[in-house]
């Protein structure tokens, strides 16, 4: 699209003005067709960046070359434009990334270091239940490192299209509640879990290792993010199109401000206080839901706790 204008206008502004107000507006390329050829003019029109600058009378092929060559360069323009958001969305990420691995790969670094040097250390003073105790707590950090690389690798994974989809026939009570027991044993059975089952299926056509990225990543931040004892809902309808997972806890919620760049990688909300993370979970869910073609809501109510809601079609 191109605005071919002349100065000259009925009204009260002529086209130098409205081209003002409409660059406010739209990104879209101005070309002046006038007699207008004197300096004051033509400055004006200078100071608004018009695309070209056509003099009267002038010959049809003329009209015809600067047209193509605005057209041209406003595409080049734009996809300069589109590189240079990428570059900085890709810098932004990659500062986020450092961050993360910087705070989070130390609590469990600095346990392994610490353990294993009180093994070395105390390795013939210390009884067997000692030393287990330590090298229970190194293979925890150990697993926790690894969880946070996994979680780097699929999220890369997913961004750059390399997942498909392998549906299979899942019995989706079982598989429900084996997450569930995965889960819980996670968290130390410090949280209930409540199964609600509802819908005409049983047996659906799923890509198991699809769910479990997205049921796992919303139940395990289910418990993270609540109070001790507390209970977590998970509810599941199956219909014959579509499936319907809902997760609701009654957590510390998410702020309004944070909402909007909830699903980024790497980013987390502004209240999570000293409560670990990478910032990857919700980015894999959403990610997930949209290689599935599905949808995701969130509802979220501060000091309440938050609900998520994920609609997935099925085949």
């Amino acid at each position: 699209d191109l605005i071919l204008m002349d100065i000259m206008l009925q009204g009260s502004i002529d086209g130098i003005q409205a081209a003002e107000e409409i660059t406010k507006h739209l990104n879209l390329p101005i070309v002046f067709l006038t007699a207008h050829t004197d300096k004051n003019t033509l400055q004006r029109a200078k100071d608004i960046y018009p695309f070209g600058y056509i003099v009267k009378p002038f010959q049809e092929k003329d009209l015809y070359t600067t047209l193509e060559i605005a057209l041209a360069r406003c595409k080049a323009e734009t996809e300069i434009r589109k590189a240079l958001e990428k570059e900085r969305e890709l810098s932004d990420l990659k500062s986020r990334f450092v961050s993360m691995v910087s705070h989070e790969f130390r609590t469990p670094m600095s346990t392994i270091l610490f353990s294993s040097d009180l093994l070395k250390m105390y390795q013939e003073q210390w009884t067997i239940e000692k030393k287990t105790t330590h090298i229970n707590r190194i293979q925890t950090s150990i697993k926790r490192m690894i969880e946070m690389l996994d979680n780097v690798l699929l999220i890369g994974q997913v961004e750059s299209q390399n997942m498909r989809i392998e549906n299979i026939q899942l019995d989706l009570k079982t598989f429900c509640q084996e997450l569930i027991e995965d889960i819980q044993v996670a968290d130390r059975y410090q949280h209930s879990i409540l199964l609600d089952l509802q819908g005409t299926r049983n047996f659906v056509e799923v890509d198991p290792k699809i769910l479990r990225y997205i049921l796992e990543n919303l139940l395990s931040n289910a418990v993270k993010y609540s109070p001790e004892n507390s209970e977590v809902y998970f509810g599941v309808c199956c219909q014959d199109c579509q499936i319907s997972l809902k997760v609701k806890d009654a957590g510390i919620g998410i702020p309004l401000s944070d909402r909007q760049r909830l699903f980024e990688s790497f980013y987390r909300a502004t209240n999570v206080g000293t409560i670990t993370g990478t910032g990857l979970g919700l980015a894999i869910v959403k990610r997930s839901v949209e290689l599935y073609g599905g949808r995701i809501e969130v509802q979220s109510e501060l000091g309440e706790g938050t609900t998520f809601t994920v609609v997935l079609p099925l085949s």
